[in-house]
């Protein structure tokens, strides 16, 4: 609090952080003690109890509560023994006043580390003063009675804001009566009136956040019913200043009588106004907004008024959040058809995304956007009168970099918060986005067009201060109705479509969870498949990811190499199965480094001095964004395929060099014998048919078969011109 300015001496450069709570003086319609526990001994008082009581402050310091007469100390201590009184009590007492016992009225709390707080004013003031405001206990109860009626069957915010006003009004009498409701960006608006027909209205004028200091609105919190009886009082300071044996002043934060900041009295004098009744609104622990009645005149309420004015607060603050959970409740019924309709075609079409803006009206209605856009898995579906896509990828890295709340963020002037964005005014002013993943920037996101908005101020909110002595800035004096025209914004998204919003991500991230749990399942089953397939597959593979780990190598390989199916060999390991692993490390380097393909000829080391050739073809798996997913290598045994080849040459060398000792003749030896060429060239067709492209192993027999038998057709071809020459 050190940068904290003290109570009144604060300027409109400061008032934020001003200790209103440390008041250190009251209004001095009424008297405050605090007391001392358990002796109930005065410690600390109003300096106007001569005014009240006609006893001076300083004799009654150090006093019994006993000596003030009456019942006060009775009533105090049923109180405080009945409760922790960590909220005021209302207190109902006698005081010795001169020489007879008055009636006095008002509460009683505790202050940790301090003790009691009692404040008390006269039931009945003398004649002269601001005007008491008193209804009978039997009219109260049936004004009362009206009210809760009327507030009941209000069905919308504005019709009940307008049966509170009304409410109010005959309840207090005050000149005006207002509902002042806050935006998300704390500035106010009047959104309901009820008037003495001689005065300007108010409706629709609204007030910038700067009007109600942070800390005034911290204390609306607490402190839920304040009246102001005469802006024009004589603030009554504490005796002493400070509690008995304490550095710190009294902490007034519950103190109905507390002394206002001189800011806000000049406030409110330079709009005419003399008294004040404000109640807050409160939703869910926020701040909705504020009924506030003012008054041109001196005037103040009894107790039981206070009470009934606050009861109709707390009636009005249930119905308001009513109507705006029923608001949600329909929220969650558009929710469930906007699901409903998403699920369907998905099931349809198959693409959850081209389903979620086949029907952009259902997207964009809901939520009166003008646009809407999808950001998944690095693509972009927009609809509407949406941007380009490189103003959505600009927009949505910004938006990337903001504070999101409950996955939602929100922004009626993406201009304003960032310049460099102004392209978009046309089309995205406004923004509303939901975040999809935690991993990914993955985003849905509505859209607003710039609208020209005339708001018409109560007084000029860029000139909230007059005077040139920094010392003497106090509130603006005019109130008169301020308009200007705002560029560059949206319709600020309502509290109701920011719920819409998030509502339709919670459901559209389950709908994708779904959809991912079906496509893994459907991925498992197909890479179990897949994987049965591979591992029964009589072609030898081994598969391996990115790192260069070994995922997969079926029996089929392992066979081939000859080894045990002991461990997945990686890349790196396999070098060590082949004759030469310098020469296959080389390779499979390639392969890693330049990303590019190999095929060729390789001996396995079977041991013992075994080999066997492989032909090996080696592949590079790319990924969509350009990195590796993985590799693969098939094998193919090449045994058969040399011993067919071999054949093959022994035949063609048999054919050319045929068998001279047995006189069987040849090519070389027969080339005018058209008969002898006939059988060879029917050999040599044959031996193209058998050994072409067919590396099995009957390939080799084969081709020595028909070695055999055109060795034979050869003999028996000799024998006959043998023996059936001239």
């Amino acid at each position: 609090m050190a940068n904290s300015p003290a109570f009144g001496q604060a300027d409109l450069t400061n008032c934020e952080r001003e200790l209103i709570h440390l008041a250190g003086s009251i209004q001095p319609h009424g008297l405050l003690l605090v007391l001392s526990e358990p002796q109930l001994r005065i410690t600390q008082l109003s300096g106007n109890a001569e005014q009240l009581i006609g006893t001076p402050a300083w004799s009654l310091q150090g006093q019994a509560l006993r000596e003030l007469g009456g019942d006060i100390e009775q009533q105090v201590r049923t109180l405080a023994a009945a409760s922790d009184l960590a909220e005021p009590a209302p207190l109902r007492c006698r005081v010795q006043v001169g020489g007879d016992t008055e009636e006095f009225e008002g509460a009683v709390h505790r202050v940790a580390g301090v003790g009691l707080l009692v404040e008390v004013e006269p039931a009945y003031p003398p004649r002269g003063g601001a005007e008491m405001v008193d209804i009978d206990s039997e009219r109260l109860l049936k004004q009362l009675s009206g009210a809760i009626e009327r507030f009941s069957a209000a069905s919308t915010i504005g019709t009940l804001a307008d049966a509170a006003v009304r409410s109010f009004r005959d309840l207090v009498g005050y000149d005006r009566c207002m509902v002042y409701k806050f935006d998300p960006d704390g500035h106010g608006k009047i959104i309901a009136e009820a008037r003495d027909p001689r005065l300007e209205s108010l409706l629709g004028h609204h007030y910038p956040a700067s009007d109600i200091p942070q800390r005034a609105r911290q204390l609306y919190l607490r402190n839920r019913l304040r009246v102001l009886v005469d802006v024009h009082y004589e603030p009554a300071p504490l005796l002493p200043r400070r509690p008995a044996g304490s550095d710190d002043e009294l902490d007034m934060s519950m103190s109905y009588l507390r002394s206002m900041s001189p800011l806000h009295l000049q406030y409110l004098k330079n709009m005419g106004v003399t008294a004040t009744l404000v109640v807050s609104l409160v939703r869910e622990g926020r701040l909705w907004g504020l009924i506030a009645c003012h008054h041109y005149a001196p005037r103040n309420l009894r107790f039981a008024v206070r009470a009934a004015a606050d009861l109709m607060t707390e009636v009005i603050s249930t119905r308001i959040a009513a109507i705006e959970n029923y608001a949600h409740a329909q929220v969650a019924i558009q929710v469930r058809r906007l699901e409903q309709r998403l699920v369907e075609a998905t099931s349809t079409e198959g693409d959850w995304r081209l389903a979620l803006f086949r029907n952009p009206r259902t997207l964009l209605q809901p939520l009166d956007a003008t646009a809407a856009a999808l950001f998944y898995e690095g693509e972009v579906l927009s609809s509407g009168e949406a941007p380009s896509t490189p103003e959505l990828r600009a927009l949505m890295e910004w938006v990337d970099g903001q504070t999101f709340e409950d996955g939602l963020f929100s922004c009626s002037s993406v201009t304003r918060e960032n310049p460099a964005l102004d392209s978009l005014t046309p089309t995205a002013s406004g923004v509303l986005a939901i975040k999809l993943s935690t991993s990914r920037p993955d985003y849905l996101m509505w859209f607003r067009k710039e609208q020209l908005l005339s708001v018409t101020w109560a007084g000029d909110p860029s000139k909230p201060v007059v005077g040139n002595d920094p010392m003497e800035l106090s509130p603006r004096r005019s109130f008169a109705a301020w308009s200007e025209i705002v560029r560059g914004t949206a319709l600020p998204w309502s509290t109701g479509e920011q719920a819409l919003a998030r509502a339709f991500g919670h459901s559209l991230i389950d709908i994708i969870v779904q959809i991912n749990a079906v496509r893994l399942l459907i991925a498992e089953h197909q890479l179990t498949q897949i994987r049965s397939t591979v591992e029964h597959s009589k072609e030898p593979i081994v598969v391996a990811d990115a790192a260069r780990r070994a995922l997969f190598a079926n029996d089929a390989f392992f066979e081939l190499a000859g080894r045990p199916r002991e461990s997945q060999p990686s890349l790196d390991e396999m070098a060590t199965l082949f004759t030469e692993p310098k020469m296959v490390r080389s390779v499979l380097n390639t392969l890693v480094l330049e990303r590019q393909p190999w095929r060729g000829e390789l001996a396995l080391d079977l041991g013992a001095g075994r080999t066997r050739a492989v032909a090996v073809r080696a592949e590079v798996v790319p990924a969509r964004d350009g990195s590796v997913l993985g590799y693969f290598l098939i094998f193919a045994d090449l045994t058969e395929s040399q011993r067919a080849e071999a054949a093959r040459r022994h035949l063609e060398q048999s054919l050319t060099r045929g068998d001279n000792d047995a006189g069987t003749p040849s090519r070389a030896s027969s080339d005018s014998d058209e008969l002898i060429n006939a059988i060879f060239a029917n050999a040599s067709l044959a031996a193209m048919d058998i050994a072409d492209g067919n590396a099995s192993p009957s390939v080799a027999p084969l081709l020595e078969e028909l070695e055999a038998s055109t060795r034979r057709a050869a003999s028996l071809y000799g024998l006959i011109r043998r023996f059936g020459g001239p």
